[in-house]
Parts: structure tokens; C-alpha cells; sequence
């Protein structure tokens, strides 16, 4: 995006007189386009934050008697969130302690 240096609005290509140019919409500034005009900007991705609270959180987990679906282990660690709307039960989240899947129940 290119802006207009006497009034600062955004720059549109326009071809009025048969040739390209650059022309705000707001003022007469002109600016011819005499080769081609181009730019990439790579942009990095963000790291996708745990919100859960990583690895580290189950260390403080507490376990109950669950079936993991997985590997059929019967106990596993758990916590509770309150994900939705107050009026809604809290959702448990759970993770096996043999095989660390995880799954959670509404």
C-alpha cells in the first residue's frame, strides 16, 4: 500500500489517461508507474500458545478411576474448566497416566 504524501490517503491505481498511475482519490497528486511494482513480505506464524497450561500442569493434576479409550488403562489425571457460559457444567478434561492420551467429557 502506497499513501499520498500531501494528504496521507491511500494511493489507487488508476489508468484514466491510458497509462497506470498511482492517484489519490481526495487530492490531484499523480504518480506515474514506469516499470512493474512488486513486494512479498513473508510474515512468521505465531507459536500457538497452551492455554491449558503445557506439560507441566498435569504434574499438579489429580487422578481419578477413568477408562482410557485408548489403551484401556483404568486411571487417569483431571481438571475442570469453565469453557462456556456460567449456567452450563464445567467441562473435565482428562489424560491417561499410562499412555498420556487425552480426551474430556461435558
Amino acid at each position: 500500500m502506497l499513501f499520498c504524501p500531501t494528504c496521507a490517503n491511500i494511493l489507487v491505481i488508476s489508468s484514466e489517461t491510458g497509462y497506470n498511475k498511482w492517484a489519490c482519490n481526495t487530492c490531484p497528486y499523480e504518480f506515474p508507474i514506469a516499470k512493474q511494482m512488486t513486494s512479498r513480505t513473508h510474515l512468521e506464524r505465531k507459536k500457538v500458545d497452551d492455554v491449558l497450561g503445557g506439560e507441566g500442569f498435569w504434574e499438579h493434576a489429580d487422578s481419578t478411576q477413568a477408562s482410557c479409550e485408548k489403551c484401556n488403562h483404568n486411571k487417569a489425571y483431571f481438571y475442570q474448566l469453565q469453557i462456556r457460559s456460567a449456567d452450563e457444567p464445567m467441562t473435565t478434561f482428562y489424560r491417561c497416566t499410562s499412555c498420556a492420551h487425552r480426551w474430556r467429557e461435558n
